[in-house]
């Protein structure tokens, strides 16, 4: 098992796909931090000249890869379909280009459409109308994540997790510094969601009422036609936000009750881990959200 604490990382034994991905993960990256390592070591002179001790390498290996100069941080950002994560995760990339962007559904598409191992799983639970497990989803979620987390980098993780029991895994995983919780009037999305089209290879999403595209039924990227979602029906939007509130209001409270806590601008004061943002608009929300998340750098 691989623990990612911001900048620092653990190696625990652990079987099964999530165990081996991230293994490959980091055997990667360890291999390039040792090459770069001895590349930075001068060479002496005489007989020695191509010869670096292991010590020299593994001590320049550890001050680039655990550099107490990083900052790294982990971030979640909550809320019900159509409430504007990706509006808002757009924007914070933006304006924090130190994140990376982890979209659990962008990562599921690459995988099925790639045919990948954990994507061939995944897909038998999809066909078969069930929900992909929480170890194959973390799985999946950290692969993409191990890399960037590794060289210090900070992450945006979009769209898991769903409940408190895929919380819960994944806390096994990696410490969660950041979590921006999107409240959003169930009438305000189901009225941008009957509004929205999507170019189904990518997940793009369009909305003719916000974000439209540049040609009328056509993606902006590579002008193939978009579609709109047989569930993205007023009756069938309402019956999957109920369905939301009812998976994620517990995590919400499972994160409000956790003894989390930030330093403020490096002041010491604490703060909470998680806040609620609420309201309508997406540019009138995010400065509220930008100014809670700088107190964390």
């Amino acid at each position: 098992m691989l623990a990612l604490n911001s900048s620092r990382i653990i190696v625990r034994p652990q079987s099964g796909p999530t165990g081996i991905i991230i293994m490959k993960a980091m055997i990667t990256q360890t291999h390039k931090l040792l090459h770069r390592a001895a590349s930075s070591i001068p060479s002496s002179q005489g007989s020695s000249s191509n010869k670096i001790s292991s010590r020299q390498c593994m001590s320049t290996m550890m001050t680039e890869a655990y550099s107490p100069e990083e900052d790294s941080r982990f971030a979640l950002i909550l809320g019900k379909p159509g409430g504007g994560k990706g509006t808002i995760s757009g924007k914070i990339l933006t304006d924090f280009p130190q994140f990376h962007h982890v979209s659990s559904g962008d990562i599921l598409r690459e995988h099925v459409r790639q045919e990948t191992t954990l994507g061939k799983q995944a897909y038998r639970y999809m066909q078969a109308g069930k929900l992909v497990p929480d170890e194959l989803m973390i799985g999946l979620v950290l692969e993409e994540s191990a890399p960037y987390l590794s060289r210090g980098e900070s992450l945006l993780l979009d769209g898991f997790p769903r409940t408190v029991v895929q919380a819960q895994a994944l806390e096994q995983e990696v410490s969660i510094d950041i979590i921006v919780n999107l409240e959003i009037p169930t009438d305000t999305i189901v009225e941008r969601l009957t509004d929205r089209w999507i170019h189904e290879p990518s997940g793009r999403i369009y909305s003719y009422g916000y974000k439209p595209p540049q040609t009328h039924g056509l993606d902006d990227l590579t002008g193939e036609p978009l579609i709109q979602r047989p569930d993205d029906q007023p009756e069938t939007v309402r019956a999957r936000l109920l369905q939301y509130d009812e998976a994620t209001l517990p995590l919400v409270q499972y994160y409000e009750s956790k003894p989390l806590h930030h330093t403020i601008n490096g002041g010491g004061k604490d703060g909470d881990v998680l806040k609620t943002f609420r309201g309508t608009q997406s540019d009138i929300i995010y400065p509220h959200v930008k100014d809670w998340i700088t107190s964390f750098f």
